[in-house]
């Protein structure tokens, strides 16, 4: 039997950080336990190639059905594998707001502010356009510019500038609000993703094992203490011991599912389910955040743009060629290369809309191949009231847990999203984006309260940011505590988006690092 000084679950956006950080100076013997592969494959390095991953990297949750999207099942893509969803990610490096990190801590999430988070995004990152009071340089993270955009993105830009919503050169500096282009996590025009920032440098390291292919059935706790995991490698099962301790970071999904599969979790459902009950924690599994997303596809016969025409799939062919030798050209997209923040309701502490430019017709989560070429607009709730939940389906590990986001179960959020919807056809309608001869699929009134409230129901789902289920703060209540530990099971900590107090005005990968990054300053501080 193994044993190991701390065992990190998941090799995702926050467990990657969290290892290399533990296993990093050597002292700690760290095991990494992953349930997907490596994801070393050229699909998940070539940006470009994001429609066509392969399936072993998406775990490709489905929803129960949600009242708010008319009784319709959404899709909850999330990577499986090292990297997590740093892996299948759009690469948008975003932070989230100041305001933020000073909410959590006003919560009562003490050592989250954000003059406190502020140094540890910076120490992680490697910035291409330098270090400065808001950014770093010489981290494991790379954080680039877009090697080729396309032209219409920045005519989106434009056409919102002339609206008077400013130009904004870095969402991630001194101020959140307004349009530009996005800094993706790439290096040198490949996906750079969590594990190849922070478990790569560290390959042939004697105190760090990485076990992929490591299905987690449930924690090893004994006498009140997180001792070891219990993993399924395909038909053998093996039981891995930890001195010190565990690390769970599977992420908003997995991370309730595996507690409560260890028998953490709301008392009644566990019986339910026939698991015994170690620590009765409603909150397991509540509180489910995520932005939702409305979505406009234009058509546009442009080959910049992405599309499924013989004359697109030649330029595709060619450009991965140019990929291959150079690593420039189209393949190195993100697809959602530019957006914006915006204050919708002017009494919001910070911007309560995002939107995103998107290279190509999104339609079924990019899953239906469409011979158009076009372009996406997108706008989300940044910071939405409406709640879900994560549940078990079954207590084997190996079934998909129960999810309901609740999309638009709040007025609140519809009535925000309708407003921030109008404001971005009207950006579609301004020049030079409305110059460029683009065909609205689908067009509706979007005057009409009643029409456009149909269509958001009809065709919108999340954008890929759910938070919550395992929530840190100062109150019994709550999961973990500001230190990310565990409130009644000594040795164990969570780290992962599932901590999140509330979801953040952004995309979420890149707290998502900060916070396996202080996991493994907590957790190393703990055993020292």
């Amino acid at each position: 039997m193994d044993q190991f000084d701390v065992i990190v679950i998941g090799g995702g956006s926050a467990g990657s950080a969290a290892a290399g950080r533990l296993a990093g100076d050597g002292r700690l013997k760290v095991c990494l336990v992953e349930a997907g592969g490596a994801n070393t494959n050229m699909a998940v390095r070539t940006p470009g190639l994001l429609g066509f991953l392969p399936k072993a990297c998406n775990w490709a949750f489905d929803t129960e059905p949600m009242e708010g999207l008319g009784g319709r099942v959404g899709y909850q893509p999330r990577g499986r594998g090292m990297g997590g969803s740093s892996a299948i990610n759009g690469m948008v490096y975003i932070r989230g707001n100041a305001w933020d990190y000073d909410n959590w801590a006003a919560l009562g999430c003490t050592g989250w502010s954000w003059d406190e988070v502020l140094p540890v995004f910076r120490r992680q990152e490697d910035n291409q356009r330098g270090a400065n009071e808001f950014h770093g340089q010489g981290g494991p993270l790379h954080v680039s510019n877009l090697i080729s955009p396309s032209p219409v993105g920045e005519a989106f830009v434009e056409a919102a500038s002339r609206l008077q919503l400013p130009r904004n050169d870095d969402f991630n500096g001194a101020r959140q609000d307004g349009f530009g282009m996005y800094q993706v996590t790439q290096y040198k025009g490949e996906r750079w993703s969590a594990a190849r920032a922070f478990i790569d440098p560290l390959a042939g390291k004697p105190n760090l094992s990485v076990r992929t292919g490591a299905l987690v059935e449930k924690i090893v706790i004994e006498q009140g203490r997180a001792t070891g995991v219990e993993v399924r490698f395909g038909d053998r099962r093996e039981t891995i011991r930890a001195k010190g301790g565990v690390v769970l970071s599977a992420g908003a999904f997995g991370s309730p599912q595996i507690l409560m599969l260890s028998g953490i979790g709301p008392g009644a459902h566990l019986r339910d389910h026939g698991i015994a009950t170690l620590v009765d924690k409603p909150a397991v599994g509540a509180d489910l955040q995520d932005h939702c997303d409305y979505l406009v596809g234009y058509e546009l016969d442009d080959l910049s743009l992405f599309g499924g025409s013989l004359r697109g799939l030649m330029k595709v062919a060619a450009s991965f060629v140019e990929h291959r030798l150079r690593r420039t050209g189209m393949l190195t997209t993100n697809f959602a290369e530019s957006g914006g923040f915006v204050k919708i309701r002017p009494d919001a502490p910070a911007p309560d809309i995002q939107y995103h430019f998107i290279r190509a017709i999104v339609q079924n989560h990019g899953r239906d191949r469409l011979r158009e070429h076009g372009f996406s607009l997108h706008a989300c709730v940044l910071r939405p009231e409406s709640r879900g939940w994560v549940k078990l389906k079954s207590p084997d590990p190996a079934a998909p847990p129960a999810i309901n986001p609740n999309f638009l179960s709040d007025e609140r959020d519809m009535a925000l999203l309708r407003d921030a919807s109008r404001l971005m056809y009207r950006i579609a309608e301004t020049p030079p984006l409305s110059e460029l001869g683009a065909r609205e699929r689908n067009p509706i009134d979007w005057n009409d309260d009643a029409a456009l409230e149909a269509r958001i129901r009809e065709v919108s789902d999340t954008i890929y940011h759910p938070v919550g289920t395992c929530r840190m703060g100062s109150d019994e209540a709550s999961v973990v505590d500001p230190r990310l530990k565990s409130r009644e099971i000594d040795g164990l900590w969570v780290a992962d988006a599932s901590i999140m107090p509330r979801l953040v005005s952004g995309n979420t990968n890149a707290p998502s690092i900060m916070i396996g990054e202080r996991a493994g300053e907590f957790v190393r501080a703990a055993l020292a």
